[in-house]
């Protein structure tokens, strides 16, 4: 049965961790691992969600989780899955998987897995996307996006925040032509639990990056979490989207859908003036990021 809240598991197997009130990268961990169950075999780098999932003598994992080397996550997956298959168990019963943060995947992680696409190693990848290196105290990542404030791009007089645009890690992954990539966000959870239960059934690399919003980081109330990253896919920055590669699909170049095409977006500025991170920006810079919005759905409706 399709997971959802009425059919997903009652056991917790990510539990009492230390992490920040409202943290989205938790949450992103803990309803994965109800989808993929107490077999699963985990590996976080250093960030968030391994600073406060091993906490000595504490472990926050019922399942077996251990931590990688910053850049190694999906190196150290692919190892694991080859010991796995050395005593015999099924990826299907023992699913391998990697927790890690945009920075220690869409920069110094995206060599390790890109590699691992390449051999296409039986394990999903799944960034808890919070646009900056959070862990070690906020600086700008390359998924962190225009105009936001961290400690290595603040917001001066003459620079309003991060000047750079966030990288589509999405389509270098698709790129790979992998069996099968996706984007999700935490606002809508029974989407980002089918796309795990989904992932869980293809055999090969599978790449899911959810955005996963910081209270800290981003400037606002603990209890506003989830509201702000479903507000994030209704004004059309984080388009939901599903890549099956031609392994999967059937098609040469493979198939790219959306899961969610919202009728009308929402504003834009709302979601922008709602963060502390974008108090910097002016007028002009709401109205620009709102055009970048417009590009990327023209884009994808090129593709679609």
């Amino acid at each position: 049965m399709p997971a959802n809240a009425k059919t997903i598991s009652d056991d917790e197997l990510f539990y009492g961790h230390k992490a920040c009130a409202g943290c989205g990268g938790s949450l992103a961990v803990r309803a994965a691992l109800k989808v993929l169950g107490p077999n699963a075999v985990c590996a976080l780098p250093a960030g968030c969600m391994s600073a406060v999932g091993f906490n000595f003598p504490q472990l926050c994992f019922a399942n077996n989780a251990m931590i990688t080397p910053f850049a190694a996550t999906a190196s150290v997956l692919s190892g694991i899955a080859a010991g796995l298959e050395a005593q015999g168990k099924s990826p299907a019963e023992y699913p391998v998987v990697g927790f890690a943060g945009d920075g220690g995947t869409a920069d110094i992680g995206l060599q390790a897995l890109s590699g691992a696409i390449d051999r296409n190693d039986d394990i999903l990848y799944i960034c808890y996307d919070n646009e900056a290196y959070m862990n070690t105290g906020i600086q700008k990542s390359s998924l962190t996006p225009f105009g936001a404030s961290t400690t290595t791009t603040p917001a001066g007089r003459n620079v309003h925040g991060c000047a750079t645009q966030k990288k589509n890690l999405f389509e270098i992954v698709a790129a790979h032509d992998i069996p099968y990539a996706a984007t999700a966000s935490i606002g809508y959870l029974p989407d980002y639990l089918a796309k795990v239960e989904k992932a869980a059934s293809i055999r090969g690399t599978k790449f899911i990056q959810v955005i996963a919003p910081c209270p800290t980081g981003w400037g606002t109330a603990v209890d506003a979490t989830v509201d702000i990253a479903k507000e994030m896919v209704d004004c059309g920055l984080w388009p939901l989207l599903e890549y099956e590669g031609s392994a999967v699909s059937g098609q040469p170049a493979g198939r790219l859908t959306v899961s969610r095409c919202p009728r009308q977006f929402s504003s834009v500025e709302h979601y922008v003036r709602s963060q502390g991170r974008f108090k910097a920006l002016t007028d002009e810079e709401v109205a620009g990021v709102q055009q970048f919005r417009d590009n990327l759905w023209q884009r994808l409706e090129a593709r679609l």
